[in-house]
């Protein structure tokens, strides 16, 4: 398959799956172990950025709003939260990166993750559905989302998305919309900071190794791919729960897991 091909049905991938509860980590490594290629940290993390345009475009009046309302008690209560949320997550992921994690490449760790991933949503859920929902997010839920996106960043299958929306929707008892919301918010200055982070790294060793060219065509594709995904899931979310979601992370983890034992 021609590579400029490849780096475009990555980038659709990651488009799709960076903000549906289905982890864009997890199918990207699939992607590369079923034949796409195997890209490199930077390329990954700048695509999911492309998607984080697209989320930042979509929220264009919201951000706009918390900027310019900054005389409002509650907008700065927000932003604090988002604030606090970002500076967990880097905090604890640079001390990750120092440690010199990295990310599983075999199938087997993204398989039960997705499985129990999927059983945690339906679990969750379930518990969330039983509470009075709120549209304020709390202190606690901010401290959850900051953690939440540095486990998702551990373990490739289980969610960025998935675990920051369902740590406001049970730590916090928000309501579908709002969780989604700030777990969105909090993504914006989390994953430009990694791409700026990870550009930095290639910047300081040279940057030689890396084809640009691909990276540009990635994130674009990943950005439009990802516009499209997310305007249509908030308005699923209006009337459905993540059930269906869950389902599809069982059934494609087990799938795995079956084929990865016959292999």
């Amino acid at each position: 398959m021609n590579d400029l091909l490849q780096v475009i049905l990555l980038g659709i991938i990651e488009g799709i799956t960076e903000f549906l509860p289905i982890s864009s980590t997890g199918h990207l490594l699939l992607a590369e172990q079923f034949g796409l290629g195997q890209r490199s940290e930077l390329f990954n993390i700048v695509i999911q950025a492309g998607a984080i345009l697209a989320v930042t475009v979509i929220y264009r009046d919201r951000l706009w709003t918390l900027a310019t309302g900054l005389g409002d008690a509650g907008n700065r209560v927000y932003i604090a939260k988002l604030a606090l949320a970002f500076l967990i997550t880097a905090v604890l992921g640079l001390i990750v990166k120092k440690l010199g994690f990295e990310l599983p490449d075999s199938i087997g760790p993204i398989a039960w993750a997705l499985v129990i991933g999927g059983i945690w949503m339906l679990a969750a859920e379930w518990w969330a559905g039983r509470r009075p929902e709120q549209a304020e997010i709390l202190w606690t839920v901010a401290i959850a989302v900051g953690i939440g996106q540095v486990v998702a960043g551990v373990f490739p299958g289980t969610s960025r998305s998935a675990t920051t929306i369902f740590a406001a929707m049970l730590i916090g008892g928000a309501s579908r919309a709002a969780a989604t919301e700030f777990a969105f918010l909090v993504g914006i200055p989390t994953m430009y900071a990694a791409s700026v982070y990870a550009l930095y790294g290639e910047w300081k060793h040279g940057g030689g190794g890396e084809n640009w060219r691909h990276v540009a065509v990635g994130f674009v594709v990943s950005a439009v791919v990802a516009f499209i995904a997310v305007k249509w899931l908030l308005r699923y979310i209006q009337s459905h729960r993540f059930t269906a979601f869950a389902w599809y992370r069982i059934a494609l983890g087990a799938g795995l897991l079956g084929w990865a034992a016959l292999a």
